[in-house]
């Protein structure tokens, strides 16, 4: 006697669809000897009936990724009483004009790395800032510019230091990075790797701005060889005036770069941390991005942006708790003055230093920018591709 393949009794099993009953009504008449073909068949429309009939019509949209920016124009000794509205004005607006550059490229879904280089670029093209054009003096009356780039999502890096006639420091860190086998280039040779490779050079002298030549002019008169207080509050901000950004992309891959000139009236041939990858820049894709500004020494011998990251990664501390242990605390017992901007994978922006003034900015995915001169600051508002700044 052919045995049934269901036999499930009426009314067990019900579906609120009624599905249930009519499935095992079809099954029961089939048996295992004649009919395995029509029994598969059978089965496969039923199961296509239970899952089919409740299946969704459309996806739920998926969270927007994230991504964030955040950006440096140095750490140094500006205050409101040093620094005019109308000079406050002219930061906030270059710093403004640099996020708006990162963010673009972030929102349209370009990398982490593209959006610092772009940064930067933009900052080693204003005079405001000690990088690129505009960057300070050392003792001999020359240019000389170091900058470094380094992305988390493979660890990659690259450095240039000792530049004179590269019109984008920040550029050449990229092309010794992706292109070269190495991590740093320093002085005619990293000029020389750099213009083989197409990128734009300048005259020395074209880097050098009267504000800059008035400071160096200064300091050669006191006889100040870089690493002394200088007596105009200013010219200390033009000693710390490195540009940096850190930024998250929406791949989710984090990148930080830096650039500068260097200290005022410093030794020729002396070299910051701002080219010293895990000094002055870092970044990781576990951890953080990190850019630094300040007195170099200081946070080449404390290892400054990797420390930021390794606290993290072993402590477990959240970026603002790590970024304040090291320049609040470790940097700041040991008279190292400056500062540094930060982001992690969850798009979480810090800034820590320990001067009276950074200049300052960050920017969210929402297109709200930020930017900040002085401790505790107010901050001057803008919403990217928005009709008008927010102001004050």
């Amino acid at each position: 006697m052919p045995l049934p393949i269901a036999t499930l009794p009426r009314g067990k099993n019900k579906r609120p669809d009624g599905l249930g009953n009519s499935c095992a009504c079809c099954i029961r008449f089939f048996t295992f000897g004649r009919m395995k073909h029509l029994f598969s068949l059978a089965g496969l429309l039923c199961l296509l009936m239970l899952t089919g009939a409740h299946a969704p019509t459309s996806l739920a949209p998926a969270p927007a990724p994230k991504f964030s920016l955040v950006i440096h124009g140095g750490a140094g000794y500006m205050r409101p009483d040093n620094l005019s509205p109308k000079d406050q004005e002219k930061y906030q607006l270059a710093l403004t004009e640099a996020l708006e550059h990162g963010y673009k490229i972030l929102a349209d879904g370009g990398s982490s790395v593209d959006a610092v280089e772009a940064v930067i670029t933009t900052l080693e093209d204003n005079p405001l800032f000690n990088a690129g054009k505009g960057a300070v003096l050392d003792i001999t009356g020359t240019v000389k510019m170091d900058a470094s780039l380094m992305s988390g999502e493979d660890g990659q890096a690259g450095a240039v230091a000792g530049l004179s006639r590269t019109r984008h420091p920040i550029k050449a860190a990229r092309l010794v990075m992706e292109e070269s086998p190495h991590v740093m280039l320093s002085g005619d040779g990293a000029d020389a790797y750099a213009e083989g490779a197409g990128l734009q050079t300048m005259a020395s002298d074209w880097f050098v701005t009267e504000r800059q030549k008035q400071s160096w002019q200064n300091a050669q008169k006191n006889k100040g060889n870089g690493y002394q207080a200088p007596a105009n509050p200013m010219e200390g901000s033009s000693k710390f005036g490195t540009v940096g950004a850190v930024a998250l992309d929406q791949q989710g891959n984090l990148a930080a770069g830096t650039s500068t000139g260097g200290m005022l009236n410093k030794q020729f041939g002396r070299i910051g941390d701002s080219p010293v990858i895990g000094a002055g820049t870092y970044a990781n894709n576990k951890t953080c991005a990190v850019s630094c500004t300040g007195h170099g020494e200081f946070f080449i011998r404390n290892v400054v942006a990797y420390d930021v990251a390794a606290l993290m990664q072993y402590r477990k501390l959240g970026l603002q708790q790590a970024a304040d242990l090291v320049v609040q605390e470790k940097l700041k017992t040991k008279g190292g003055d400056g500062g540094l901007i930060a982001v992690d994978g969850n798009g979480n922006m810090v800034f820590s230093f320990n001067t009276s003034g950074m200049f300052r900015g960050s920017v969210n995915q929402e297109g709200l920018a930020q930017v900040f001169i002085f401790k505790n600051d107010k901050a001057y508002e803008t919403k990217i591709g928005g009709n008008a700044d927010l102001g004050r």
